[in-house]
């Protein structure tokens, strides 16, 4: 039995295209891994701890190989536990809409909180980076949208750095087994067309997830 977290990145509710697809894709899921738990952690709902100050120190604070006290010690702990509930799973589903080229800062905000030594890195000074969530059989699925940017496109409407930023953070964790869907109607596409493929893209790789 696994355990699939939907990272929900999209604070749009009802009118969020990249939250509608994944709920295609949680359905399916479920059809196909009945005996699985799923559990969506909607980064909005004040439950994701900040990094301020205390938890800078903190990390400084490990990486000189000591530990974190005071203040420290309680941003760690906060940490710690984002970072727990996130490893606990075997399956990941991120729902990311485009914002100026990147991904939402809560999405950015929730990365800074669990990429910590220890956690899913260790770095050595000669060989560089260890991945530590590497080699446990991690998968994960990314739901990107956008409305005006699409891959056909040219610079004037854009670049990706939504995708490309999302898939060298998961792979640098040690997680390297990730399947796209994506929906790109462009400014001038046919959005009924697109949205249909990518509700039917998201069945086809929910269904063996």
């Amino acid at each position: 039995m696994a355990h699939l977290l939907h990272l929900a990145a999209s604070p749009r509710g009802a009118a969020s295209e990249s939250l509608a697809i994944a709920g295609t894709f949680l359905d399916t899921y479920r059809e196909h891994h009945p005996d699985d738990t799923v559990e969506t952690w909607d980064l909005w709902d004040g439950t994701l701890p900040s990094f301020g100050p205390a938890a800078v120190g903190a990390k400084m604070t490990v990486f000189g190989g000591a530990e974190p006290a005071g203040e420290q010690a309680v941003a760690w702990r906060a940490a710690r536990a984002a970072f727990e509930r996130y490893d606990a799973a075997d399956r990941l589903l991120l729902s990311v809409p485009m914002w100026n080229g990147g991904i939402p800062y809560v999405l950015k905000q929730f990365i800074d909180v669990v990429s910590q030594p220890g956690m899913v890195f260790g770095v050595d000074p000669v060989t560089g980076y260890s991945h530590l969530l590497a080699g446990r059989g991690k998968r994960a699925a990314a739901v990107y949208t956008s409305a005006v940017w699409g891959p056909a496109l040219g610079p004037a409407f854009g670049r990706d750095f939504q995708s490309t930023y999302l898939e060298d953070w998961l792979t640098w964790t040690g997680i390297d087994d990730i399947s796209e869907i994506r929906f790109h109607p462009t400014l001038v596409g046919d959005a009924d067309e697109a949205r249909t493929k990518a509700h039917a893209v998201a069945r086809d790789v929910a269904a063996t997830f």
